[in-house]
């Protein structure tokens, strides 16, 4: 601040004096010279200094009208939280009824962003000179940015209500019910949900939306009030299926209710009026009975008024039968392959399953294949309705896959058929998900809009990234309306987190990420971060990678590095320790760029000594960067390099075995051995140039790898061989591969296994879980023998399947080529001479799949073959059978010939 200007505020604040008579002499003049003064001073830079010399003089003048004004206004210009200031003066005219000095400081503030407190008090002003619409735009505005504020959101709707804005007025009644429920006030809640059955009764999904957060938020029974009016709406319109549903809904809550009991009677009458049996299983339900559970009363009739003729039904072995006759206490039914089965009424509703017309399996059975499997293939839309509708309009896409696949569609077609079909399910408003799970489709009666149907699957994800992917849709949609009630709620959701965190973890980074995401994407978005990145970050651990790892959402965890950059002292740091997680060649290029290239060039060297910490690290540097003058300055040796890719691919293998993060080592093994043996072929291209002593130490780490196939090994032999033909290799490497921690495999057996897993999983696996859906629907799991047959077998299945796999992922297909007559091994067919008998013995030495004692082919891994192995020609050993020791002696050794050993 230049010294003429500091002078000057020196000498305002110097002569003010407050008393009441200069206070009564205060202007908007008065104000707008001081603005005059605050814009020299902006100008200059020196906001800060001058609120430093009014906080100063504030501290022994404390009722400066001029500083508290200056102190206010630098603070809004800061976006500082810390509004005190300028409330303390607005409130000290508002005292004095200087109505237009309040206003013009209100909008002064406003200027800098919204306030509840400058939007309140301005409200105030206008409501005092009687300005109506300057007022009710305050108002909405208030309304916009205040989630608490109810009785104005009433006030608005029912403005928007005498001027005929049915659809503004619809959406102030939700804003002010929501809120009036936050803050328990029944009273007001009833008033707008009455309100809101007579304007827009056919949005059920809201209604019950909004009864679930009452019974959460009030009390059950408040709810059950409120579902009360909705029956009586539904009623007057002739939905008896919805008043069926709501009176259920009501007896949840509350199972003594009489008139509910009464009422649902009732409807079941109207729905079922030309059932045959209709009195009587009225009758025997006993609904209206206060002393029968009304949930199992509701059970029984909805079982039995099913069985009526005409009707579909279905038995675990039978499959699907129509009823033919109903009367007394027995049925007929019609199966495909027991026709004119008679059952007792009382066996039929334990042991059957009723399915209406439009049910998949019923239309399996009494359709034309071709033409469901063309209606199913071209009629995406209602083949999803109708397979959700046929398991109570409740079905995940793992049910529909089973019932579609391979039965109509190929695997194939199912494939194309299932990518459409999730588009449908996201996009079209006709179909939604279960209130608890993500996963569960359901059917609407009546489509719901854009927003409402992604507000709902917000409400139904768990997950909280899912969530976050979910709001960031609901923003983007063009009819997005930032002060719908839906968006309050998401909003709150995010920003809940911020609120004093016990821990600053990843879900907390990311809603604060997420939120500035909203507020640069909504430019009038008021919401105030409580702490800044910096902040936040200093709570983090030394070790951010975690952090960075389980933010779920590309898009958070861009910004997240981002933020590091621009918030962070020392970021350089954090993201040398990042990259060989993350491997993102943007962080290279940013370090670049701020001339940290000799920290890369350590961050190489590093990586190579901790290869066990860094290996996707080392195979990306050495794929992709070596041609780099930093990595050249790393000077790694091309030998070191070599044993460093070949101690990774052979830790690959190893953790596939052991089943750790099994899809990433796949996925790395697969670039390290197309490095030394396919693409690259860096290991014969170092061959030609390296010593004996040297290819020697290579040749024992690869023959190390116990998982590499012996092909490859063989060839890399053979490669050494073309070099030095008098090559001493290592005595029995070549043999002992063959007893690697895999398991040997011809590829016959390999894919007669692949064969019968994949028969386990696409055909036994999906019939097991029809079985246990038509267990489970016949009710009373205790007493349930087809559920407990069925758990079983799918338990029996899981075993196998468990065990099948774990093989196959061990299984190394044998190569003919590579079998080595020198010594018993895998693949040979040796001639035993027994010193007891005095007779020739012949065996073949295969795994334990290829395993048949009876025509002497053993397993490498029983007794006999362990001890077999590596024994040589003319060798002889001792072997004890049962109870006796037999000396055999090895006569011949030559290639064994099973079928698929050769191919």
């Amino acid at each position: 601040m230049t010294e003429a200007l500091q002078k000057k505020v020196q000498s305002m604040l110097n002569e003010e004096k407050f008393t009441r008579q200069v206070l009564g002499a205060y202007s908007i003049d008065k104000f707008k010279e001081l603005d005059i003064t605050l814009d020299e001073i902006k100008t200059e830079g020196a906001l800060a200094e001058l609120k430093e010399m009014c906080d100063e003089h504030l501290s022994h003048t404390r009722n400066s009208i001029i500083a508290v004004y200056f102190s206010g206004m630098v603070t809004l210009a800061e976006q500082r939280i810390d509004d005190i200031a300028i409330v303390n003066l607005v409130t000290i005219f508002v005292d004095n009824h200087k109505w237009n000095i309040v206003q013009y400081l209100c909008e002064k503030t406003l200027e800098y962003g919204e306030s509840k407190f400058a939007l309140r008090t301005l409200a105030d002003c206008y409501k005092n000179d009687n300005k109506d619409a300057e007022l009710y735009k305050t108002w909405e505005r208030l309304v916009r940015i205040d989630n608490e504020e109810a009785d104005i959101a009433k006030l608005l709707a029912e403005r928007a209500e005498r001027d005929g804005d049915m659809d503004s007025a619809v959406d102030y009644f939700k804003k002010a019910l929501n809120r009036y429920i936050n803050k328990q006030l029944f009273a007001n809640v009833r008033e707008l949900w009455q309100k809101l059955l007579e304007y827009q009764g056919e949005d059920i999904d809201y209604f019950l939306n909004t009864q679930a957060k009452v019974a959460r938020g009030i009390s059950p029974d408040k709810a059950a009030i409120l579902l009360g009016d909705m029956y009586t709406k539904c009623k007057g319109r002739g939905d008896i299926d919805l008043c069926i549903n709501v009176l259920k809904m009501m007896l949840d809550y509350n199972d003594k209710d009489i008139i509910a009991r009464r009422n649902i009677t009732e409807c079941f009458k109207e729905k079922y009026a030309n059932h045959s049996r209709l009195d009587d299983w009225i009758k025997a339900s006993n609904i209206e009975e206060g002393y029968r559970n009304v949930h199992e009363a509701i059970a029984d009739f909805e079982k039995h008024i099913a069985f009526d003729k005409g009707n579909y039904v279905y038995h675990k072995e039978w499959g699907v039968g129509i009823i033919t006759k109903a009367g007394g206490d027995d049925i007929t039914i019609n199966f495909a392959k027991k026709r004119g089965h008679e059952m007792s009424l009382k066996m039929a509703v334990g042991a059957l399953k009723t399915l209406t017309k439009e049910h998949i399996w019923v239309l399996k059975a009494t359709g034309k294949k071709e033409e469901l499997r063309e209606k199913v293939k071209n009629d995406i839309p209602w083949a999803l309705k109708m397979l959700i509708k046929s398991f109570d309009n409740a079905c995940d896409l793992k049910r529909v896959k089973a019932e579609l696949s391979p039965s109509i569609l190929t695997p194939g077609e199912w494939t194309a058929w299932s990518i459409k079909a999730k588009n449908i399910l996201k996009t079209d408003p006709s179909f939604g998900v279960a209130q608890d799970d993500i996963d569960t489709y359901l059917v609407r009666e009546r489509p719901v809009s854009a927003d409402a149907k992604l507000y709902i699957q917000f409400k139904a994800e768990r997950k909280f990234f899912k969530r976050v992917e979910i709001a960031r849709h609901f923003v983007q949609e063009k009819d997005f309306d930032q002060s719908s009630q839906s968006f309050e709620e998401m909003l709150a959701y995010f920003t809940a987190f911020l609120k004093n965190p016990a821990e600053i973890n990843a879900q907390v980074i990311g809603a604060h990420l997420f939120v500035k995401e909203l507020m640069v994407r909504i430019k009038d978005l008021n919401y105030t971060l409580p702490q800044n990145f910096t902040e936040l970050f200093e709570s983090l651990p030394e070790n951010v990678f975690p952090i960075y790892e389980e933010l779920k959402d590309y898009r958070l965890k861009e910004e997240f590095i981002k933020s590091i950059k621009l918030f962070v002292s020392g970021w350089e740091n954090y993201y040398i320790r990042l990259f060989p997680h993350i491997l993102l060649p943007s962080i290279l290029d940013v370090l670049i760029e701020a001339g940290a290239g000799a920290k890369i060039t350590q961050m190489i060297q590093n990586c190579y000594y901790n290869y066990k910490d860094s290996s996707e690290a080392v195979v990306w540097f050495y794929i992709n960067y070596r041609k780099n003058d930093l990595y050249k300055n790393a000077n790694i040796p091309e030998e070191k390099e070599l044993i460093t890719l070949i101690y990774i691919l052979e830790n690959t293998y190893r953790a596939i075995e052991d089943h750790r993060d099994t899809s990433d080592n796949k996925r790395l093994g697969k670039q390290v051995y197309n490095v030394l043996f396919d693409s690259d072929k860096l290991l014969y291209q170092w061959l030609d140039k390296s010593d004996r002593e040297t290819i020697s130490r290579i040749w024992t780490l690869i023959f190390d790898i116990r998982d590499l196939a012996p092909e490859d090994k063989q060839n890399f032999r053979a490669k050494i061989l073309e070099k030095y033909p008098d090559f001493k290799f290592r005595t029995g490497a070549v043999e002992k591969t063959s007893q690697s921690r895999g398991l040997m495999v011809t590829l016959a057996k390999l894919d007669e296994k692949q064969k019968q897993l994949d028969k386990l999983q696409n055909e036994d696996v999906p019939a097991n879980s029809k079985e246990i859906a038509f267990a489970l629907s016949l009710g009373d799991l205790r007493e349930n023998a087809e559920y407990k047959a069925a758990k079983e077998k799918q338990e029996l299945l899981n075993t196998t399947i468990t065990k099948l796999k774990s093989e196959i992922e061990r299984a190394q297909p044998f190569d003919p080529r590579s079998v080595n007559t020198e010594r018993v091994s895998f693949g040979t067919k040796v001639t035993l001479h027994n010193s007891v008998s005095g007779a020739s013995e012949v065996y073949m030495i295969f795994g334990p799949w290829e395993s048949d004692p009876n025509n002497r082919i053993i397993s490498y891994l029983s007794p006999l073959g362990m001890a077999l192995m590596n024994k040589k020609q003319d060798e002889t050993f001792e072997f004890v059978t049962g109870s006796q020791k037999v000396s055999f002696t090895v006569n011949s050794i030559e290639p064994a010939s099973i079928q698929g050993s050769t191919d």
